[in-house]
């Protein structure tokens, strides 16, 4: 159903809009997104069976998948681009996204995690199941390594050098880091490890990957979010958490622990130290003085 509606969509924006191959396939992914969104909360609906009330859902259920205010507004205008097409081709009779708003740039932080209410969610997996041990390696690596949720499911065995100590990072425009890792996430790495080479089939594109589905395939960013939401459930915890929370905890907890603001910048892998400020909970004063410190020309 909804794919005859993405490739008519997709025909429309080349031949008749004529924008570019790349505007074209981000248009299209944002309208996937959305019926990713409606598998997620099990909502078998067409078109024009949506509402505003819908849209809005769906776009703060975005913002919680770790994307940027500009990813969410570029989806607000994926999605209204989507709608016109289909008032346009008399799909559906009145446009539900005439009136949906982009986030402000400025989007609230998550939630920040204790190390006992981590340990809490740790010992909520269920390691009899088959996907147990890969789930409790991948919180520990959230936490331990502080990264996004998409350098996650792109870690490659590759770049896992664990004698040292440290994994490589590929973050935002392929930026190189080196992460240091904790024991404990290298030993639960290593259990899942066991597991992993025990799948009967690894998709070629994912030989590489650490982190895989029981098809041998890649895991997806929503596939890490449902995870961590259904262990928040599970154990009765009231906060709002996304895979984001884990970095922020991450950051938060070795600012509060004495760590150096530049050092923690160089973690998450932020080309500004003001961009830190983000993932942290400082004194003013105390963020003044380092930028004083360390950008250079302030």
């Amino acid at each position: 159903m909804w794919e005859t509606y993405q490739k008519d969509f997709s025909n429309f924006l080349k031949l008749e809009k004529s924008l570019s191959s790349n505007t074209i396939e981000a248009y299209t992914n944002d309208i996937h997104k959305l019926t990713q969104y409606l598998e997620f909360k099990k909502l078998n609906l067409k078109p024009d069976q949506i509402d505003l009330k819908m849209l809005e859902d769906f776009i703060q259920w975005v913002g919680k998948l770790d994307m940027s205010a500009n990813s969410q507004a570029r989806i607000v205008s994926g999605t209204k681009a989507f709608y016109k097409f289909l008032m346009l081709e008399d799909e559906v009779e009145t446009n539900p996204a005439d009136l949906l708003e982009a986030p402000r740039t400025g989007r609230k932080l998550p939630e920040i995690l204790t190390v006992d209410e981590i340990n809490k969610l740790l010992g909520a997996i269920d390691l009899s199941q088959p996907e147990g041990q890969r789930n409790k390696a991948m919180i520990e690596t959230l936490y331990s390594c502080g990264l996004r949720v998409s350098e996650l499911i792109s870690l490659k065995l590759s770049n896992l050098y664990f004698e040292e100590g440290f994994v490589r990072i590929f973050g935002k425009g392929s930026k190189e880091r080196l992460v240091p890792i904790s024991p404990k996430a290298i030993k639960e790495i290593n259990l899942y490890l066991g597991d992993r080479n025990k799948l009967k089939r690894i998709h070629r594109d994912s030989e590489d990957i650490v982190f895989l589905n029981r098809r041998g395939s890649m895991l997806t960013r929503i596939m890490v979010f449902t995870i961590v939401k259904e262990l928040a459930e599970k154990i009765g915890l009231q906060k709002n958490i996304s895979p984001h929370t884990f970095r922020h905890s991450f950051a938060t907890h070795l600012v509060e622990g004495g760590a150096d603001l530049r050092a923690v910048q160089e973690m998450l892998g932020h080309e500004s130290i003001t961009t830190t400020e983000i993932y942290t909970h400082l004194d003013r004063e105390y963020l003044r003085d380092m930028i004083l410190r360390f950008l250079p020309g302030a």
